[in-house]
């Protein structure tokens, strides 16, 4: 072969005339007959193997430039062929390449082979790549089309095709194909033609998707080879950049990639390479649109969660990110961070330097808690949320790390706030320090722990240091005089002197013989050696070798000279470290050991430890208790993932037992009410987590368990937290669990004293068998006997609480509760239930019990509810009661004449309530007005329902028994007797209703009904505060007096004064609250009688004591929601409660305009109205003060159409504005509008109306704030229009209006024909001496005038105001505080109210 093949630039290239021995094609072949020659391909293929592909290059050559024309199936079996080429090449290449005798013919014939087979196989695919992706992208609007189906046939397949291309290129490439090239260099031509295959294949938008894996693996695989085998590491490199900055769903593929590389492969330095290219890129760059970020950060962030060991080597470029603009790169520099804190640099086996950079990270992330964008602020948390889950946070950063999480709880994003939670969960379920935290529990442990370790360095401080020597430094002390003494010893001395060396030698041996071995011998050498015995000490060491010859520390003395006797003496002395223990516990006693100080040390260094572990961990438990509170307050927010995460974060802390855990639970207890799907179900998935689930071993235990817990949720709950644990509980009971029934069996034993339980636990008992009834009505049914005995029977007067639960369990089978729709379920009179309500009710009037009032409330509510003719028992229950109050009196030894006057229906004397105790009478009236208001409850709801429901079976069996005549007729008839019928039911409820109302009206309070004997008692009391001042009888004098008032409206016009003047003069906070309360009913019931009071009801929000003030605005909040009363401008005290010193009312005022907000336009028709009550002189309030009103009311105004109407009602304020004071908080209020261009108008048009009050820099700077506003982002020519109005604020508040011209006015004078002096009017101020209200009221209260104050206002006319008599004093006369006639409020415009008929029926 004498060509050679060379891979073009450019397809088109092979057709020129090339250099000398180079392959160009020399025939095209027309599209029409490429079929043909394909054949020939195909044939040639099957005999001659791959190497066909030198003669027929030109077929595959002419495929490609004539790709666009020619047919799809010729495109198909093109590449068929190719890919079996290329195959058969990596088949048969293994044995050329091992061959060592290959002539350099065969090797270039191969080359030629393997460059043209890839090169058409390369460029062929990439064709057909973008025909597939041109073909996606114009069916992809005629998705299930007949155009798209057809035009995709050709393709379906193409996914399975790719995969064999890459397949064949990956096992070609594995082979050493380097050695067919000349001197191994394989040209850069042949790696750029695959590797911009890959690149094409890698552009498809679709190579991330799930299906497409098989083909990524092997692009990513082909790329690896190309990478380790064919230097394409540089080229790499780039291209993951490039593709990464316009192909945004590529990064977690080439993150990936790089992986495969680094790991696999073996080149690591490919993550260096591509990181410094990122990391190169200026902030600058980054923050333009298009230039990749979003996809560089994620990239990183998968690349570092599949080598994070490999990130550590280049992090320090990727830092400096962190100081760019771009916020994407921040996060995902920091997300790099944690997941090396994750899985490299956590652990205890760091070394000092691993140390160093976990620290340096955790620096870092900590600063990025506090960034300046929401998001990177979000994922940082989340980072640390993963980091605590795999416990890689040290120990010694929880305390900071968690004060930042609390922190993070005020952050004004919610995606911040959520990440918190997330955060601060993580840190409670994966804490180190303790299953249960609670800050209580923890501080008497730490206080004992630090009085201990007081007392420990105490003691160590008292102790003289003593000054520890080694036996070492002891030795070379010694060692001079022992060595004369040794060779003294050593040395031949006379005859007397050796005879006293034998006696002492053999006194010596006596002794040594004592000893039992070498070792006690040594400890006796080195206690001589320590008291200077030096002599002693070498005379028993010479006796010890002769005694002990095969002793390792005797053993050098076997030639005795001085170096191997003191060798011998220094080995004993100074011994090794196991000796140099056992010879210190033998030495003689010293002042202070060493191993004694190191014990103590270690003691105390243990002391130590265990203190700031439980000063960490109080640290915790006092940071998690701060969280709770903070996060409970987001249960109610309106974002409900916020809510979601909350009600999770109740959960977790639940779990653990942290202190105050509990009130979060009870808190988020009423969301089970919440219309959002999604909360309702997260907080039944979390009681059903904590309660509904116990754990235990039988079916009894986690009956107990599941008991012992609802049981401790409903200790001290309050009354509206138990209604809300109803619905949970009534779920439970509902779901059908096994554990029903023996759950049931444990309440009862619990209730009935069975098992030994706490007061508190049987009410709870009782309680959730209520509950459980709601379910199943026999659960009480058929035990009623044992409540009636247990708790009702003879001991109810020792317990009214437990005998008040068991009223509310016993009400859970009333019709009333179950909502029935057949006949009434009720019980006969003589039921022993109600023989023991009735008897526990009477006999308590006359004991001073503070619960029996609330079990009497429910007590006659269930009477009434439960009972045949509840009217009769009731009406005795009242006589009874009386008479025992009047034995009571008898029994007291002051018997009064017209004590039995009582029943007979007269008053009671003014001497006999003097001899009455105040708690009993208050307790008799209470009674009173609770049958009465039960009572008209019973007519208008149960007798009047009783009423339908026969009248509606009535009509049903008149309906059977009439048969029609025909059909025919019936239905000819048909409509009119449907009209008819209509009207005949309307008919009948209208008859039904008078009928209640006429006995309500008429035979409620006749004299022969015992109601109407206590009526003038309550108007005694209630008029005479002077005389009855007991705060209970007062209490309950008037919420009876309202009570009555609610039977009919004769009754309720002839008090309405008198509780009205209770409501302003009354010194007791309880009795206004309640007077309040009641009111507010009776506004509901009789809305045309209480319409003329409204202003005095409004005046209570103005009341010196915050309870009265909270259920004020309560009850207000209610009346205004529901359309009960009309809004008008005395809203303006609701807004001053905006600025109440107590949060909770402050709360409740602006839930009230969150509400009502929400009604079209009420917030705007309202402000005008508020803006000048609020800046009435009068009222005194200040600057500031109306600043934040203001604030929070023109928030709500939205439209743009509201804002332009608002700017011209407030501008033409300006003209009947008084004060200085008025026109700065009408410019104030102007400012606070968020201004458009419409607006701005309009406050142009308006000039004249404020034009001469721009002098006054209270009017003036505000309204230059609006022009500073509308400037900021403004366009040019609109920018011009509020310059140019700048411009006439500053000339005329600098110089004057008179001093100005303009082109309005100048048109202004020409029209007046006269000069432009104009005098501007000055309202002088209030003067100073003039007393303000407090809190912002508009005129002094009620309370604070005169008697002339209390008197029906009048709406239609202005007369004088009769002047009221208050009865205060005993000798004033009490029917002075009747209403005359002449006093009665002249109604006119009564609001229209629903009628009866539709009352009824709700």
């Amino acid at each position: 072969m004498s060509w050679d093949f060379f891979l073009p630039v450019c397809v088109g290239d092979l057709v020129k005339t090339g250099g000398i021995n180079q392959y160009v094609v020399q025939d095209v072949v027309p599209p029409k007959q490429l079929p043909s020659h394909i054949s020939k391909f195909k044939a040639a293929l099957r005999s001659q193997g791959p190497l066909c592909i030198l003669e027929h290059f030109d077929t595959g050559y002419s495929v490609l430039q004539h790709c666009n024309s020619v047919e799809l199936t010729v495109k198909e079996d093109t590449l068929e062929l190719l890919v079996q080429v290329v195959s058969g090449l990596a088949a048969s290449l293994p044995t050329l390449l091992a061959s060592t005798s290959v002539s350099a013919a065969e090797r270039k014939e191969k080359l030629n082979a393997v460059k043209m087979s890839v090169f058409l196989l390369c460029k062929l695919t990439e064709t057909l790549e973008s025909y597939s992706c041109r073909q996606s992208i114009v069916t992809a609007p005629g998705k299930g089309g007949k155009k798209g189906k057809a035009s995709g046939e050709g393709l379906l397949q193409w996914d399975s095709e790719r995969e064999k291309v890459l397949q064949a290129l990956v096992q070609l490439l594995q082979l050493d194909i380097r050695s067919l090239w000349n001197l191994s260099l394989v040209e850069e031509e042949f790696t750029s033609c695959v590797t911009c295959c890959c690149y094409k294949l890698l552009e498809n938008p679709t190579i991330s998707h799930v299906k497409s894996k098989p083909t990524r693996d092997c692009i990513i695989h082909l790329l690896g080879i190309l990478i380790k085998k064919y230097s394409h590491l540089l080229g790499a490199s780039v291209k993951v950049i490039q593709l990464l900055q316009h192909f945004e769903q590529l990064s977690s593929v080439f993150a990936q990639a790089v992986s495969v590389w680094s790991t696999e492969y073996g080149v690591r330095a490919i993550i260096g390479e591509v990181i410094r290219e990122i990391g190169q890129k200026s902030s600058e760059e980054l923050a333009r649109e298009g230039s990749g970020v979003k996809a560089f950060a994620f990239f990183l962030s998968e690349l570092s969660a599949l080598v994070p060991d490999l990130m550590i080597p280049n992090i320090s470029v990727l830092i400096t990110h962190l100081e760019g603009e771009s916020h994407t790169m921040r996060v995902a520099v920091c997300e790099v961070l944690g997941e090396i804190l994750v899985h490299v640099l956590c652990g205890d086996r760091l070394d000092e330097s691993g140390k160093a950079d976990r620290d340096r990270f955790f620096d870092t992330l900590q600063e990025h808690l506090h960034d300046t964008h929401s998001h990177v602020r979000a994922r940082v948390l989340q980072v640390y949320a993963r980091i605590v889950n795999s416990k890689a946070l040290p120990l010694c950063r929880y305390s900071e790390v968690m004060e930042l999480a609390v922190g993070r709880l005020m952050d004004k994003s919610i995606n911040v706030v959520k990440s918190a939670i997330q955060l601060l969960a993580a840190f409670i379920a994966h804490n180190p320090y303790s299953c249960k935290l609670s800050s209580a529990d923890l501080k008497k442990p730490l206080e004992k722990e630090m009085a201990k370790l007081r007392e420990m360095k105490e003691k160590l401080k008292g102790q003289e240091p003593v000054a520890v020597i080694k036996a070492s430094e002891l030795w070379a002390a010694m060692e001079p005089e022992l060595l004369v003494t040794v060779r003294a010893e050593l040395e031949p001395t006379s005859e007397a002197e050796q005879e006293q060396q034998e006696d002492e030698k053999n006194s010596d041996v006596e002794e040594e013989k004592e000893e039992k071995d070498a070792r006690t011998t040594a400890v006796q050498i080195a206690q001589y050696l320590r008291v200077n015995k030096y002599r002693n000490a070498i005379r028993l060491c010479i006796r010890a070798h002769t005694c002990f010859p095969e002793s390792e520390m005797f053993a050098s003395l076997s030639t005795l000279t001085t170096e191997t006797l003191m060798d011998t003496l220094a080995l004993i002395f100074k011994g090794s470290d196991e000796d140099t223990a056992e010879l210190s516990q033998n030495l003689p006693s010293t002042p202070q050991k060493e191993g004694e100080q190191q014990g103590e040390d270690g003691e105390l260094k243990k002391q130590e430890m265990l203190v700031q572990y439980l000063r960490d961990t109080e640290t915790f438990a006092l940071q998690v208790e701060r969280a709770i509170s903070v996060i409970n307050t987001m249960l109610y927010w309106k974002t409900t993932s916020v809510v979601q995460e909350a009600v999770q974060f109740c959960v977790t802390v639940c779990e653990f037992s942290v202190a105050n855990s509990i009130s979060g639970v009870r808190k988020m207890l009423p969301l089970v009410w919440s219309t959002d799907a999604a909360i309702k179900d997260a907080v039944v998935q979390a009681y059903r987590r904590l309660y509904l689930n116990p754990q235990g071993d039988t079916i009894r235990m986690k009956a107990q368990t599941l008991v012992d817990s609802l049981s401790e949720l409903m200790v001290d709950a309050s009354l509206g937290t138990i209604q809300c644990l109803e619905e949970i509980v009534q779920e439970f009971f509902g779901s059908g669990s096994n554990l029903q029934s023996t759950v049931v069996q444990v309440l009862w034993e619990r209730f009935t004293g069975k098992r030994e339980t706490s007061d508190l636990h049987r009410r709870a008992a009782v309680l959730l068998l209520g509950m459980a009834a709601r379910a199943e009505r026999e659960v009480v049914l058929s035990n009623l006997d044992t409540l009636c005995s247990v708790a009702v029977g003879e001991k109810v007067t020792e317990d009214f609480l437990l005998a008040r639960d068991t009223v509310i369990t016993i009400c859970s089978i009333t019709d009333h509760v179950r909502q029935s729709k057949g006949a009434p379920f009720r019980l006969p009179q003589d039921h022993q239930l109600f023989t023991c309500l009735t008897q526990a009710i009477a006999e308590g009037v006359v004991m001073e019990d503070p619960y029996w009032q609330s079990f009497m409330e429910h007590a006659v509510r269930l009477i009434y509810f439960l009972a045949e003719s509840p009217d009769q028992l009731c009406s005795r229950l009242l006589q009874r009661s009386a008479r025992l109050l009047l034995d009571q009196i008898a029994e007291g030894g002051e018997v009064n004449k017209d004590a039995g006057q009582m029943q007979d229906g007269s008053q009671e004397s003014t001497e006999q309530g003097e001899q009455v105790s105040c708690v009993c009478l208050a307790q008799l009236l209470a009674l009173c007005g609770c049958v009465a208001f039960w009572q008209v409850s019973h007519l208008e709801r149960s007798v009047s329902a009783e009423l339908r429901r026969r009248r509606g079976e009535t009509e049903e069996r008149e309906e059977k028994e009439k048969a029609p005549s025909s059909k025919a007729k019936q239905m000819a008839n048909e409509s009119a007797m449907e009209e008819e019928l209509g009207l005949i039911g309307a008919s009948a409820e209208d008859t039904e209703a008078e009928l209640i109302r006429k006995i309500c009206e008429t035979e409620l309070l006749a004299e022969e009904n015992l109601l109407c004997a206590f009526l003038p008692l309550l108007v005694k009391v209630c008029s005479s505060p002077g005389r009855y001042s007991h705060p209970q009888l007062t209490t309950a004098a008037c919420l009876a007096l309202s009570q009555y008032m609610m039977i009919s409206p004769s009754v309720c016009e002839e008090n309405i004064r008198l509780m009205f003047t209770v409501l302003e003069r009354s010194a007791f906070p309880v009795v206004r609250a309640n007077a309040i309360i009641a009111l507010g009913d009776l506004t509901v019931r009789f809305p045309n009688i209480l319409e003329p009071w409204t202003q005095n009801l409004y005046a209570r929000l103005s009341d010196e004591v915050p309870s009265v003030r909270q259920t004020a605005v309560t009850v207000l909040t209610q009346l205004v929601l529901k359309d009960v009363l009309k809004v008008k401008g005395q809203v303006s005290e609701v807004a001053v409660l905006l600025i109440d010193p107590e949060p909770h009312i402050t709360s409740l005022a602006l839930n009230f305009f969150n509400e009502l907000a929400t009604k079209d336009n009420a917030i705007y028709n309202l402000l005008p109205d508020i803006i000048s009550r609020l800046s009435d002189p009068e009222r005194g309030m200040s600057s500031e003060d109306f600043n934040t009103i203001m604030k929070q009311l023109f928030s709500y105004i939205t439209k743009e159409r509201q804002t332009e109407s608002l700017v011209e009602k407030l501008c033409q304020r300006f003209r009947t504005a008084k004060t200085e004071r008025q026109w700065c908080d009408l410019a104030t209020s102007l400012s606070l509008l968020s201004m458009c261009e419409r607006g701005f108008k309009r406050l142009q048009e308006c000039w004249e109306c404020y034009s001469d009050k721009l002098t006054e820099p209270g009017v003036y700077q505000p309204l230059l704030n609006i022009t500073a506003k509308l400037r900021r982002g403004a366009k040019p020519q609109f920018k011009a229009q509020i310059d140019e109005f700048e411009k006439r604020l500053t000339a005329v508040h600098t110089r004057g209006l008179e001093n100005v011209e303009s082109p309005e006015m100048d048109d202004e004078n020409q029209k007046e024909g006269g000069s432009t002096d104009k005098t501007v009017m000055r309202t002088p101020l209030p003067a100073k001496g003039r007393p303000r209200t407090k809190r912002g009221q508009t005129k002094p209260s009620v309370s604070s005038r005169g008697d002339d104050s209390f008197v029906t206002p009048q709406r239609s006319r202005k007369s004088k105001k009769p002047v009221i008599t208050f009865s205060s004093d005993e000798e004033e006369d009490e029917e002075d505080a009747v209403m005359a006639e002449s006093e009665t409020p002249k109604v006119t415009t009564p609001i229209a109210r629903t009628s009866r008929r539709a009352r009824l029926r709700n």
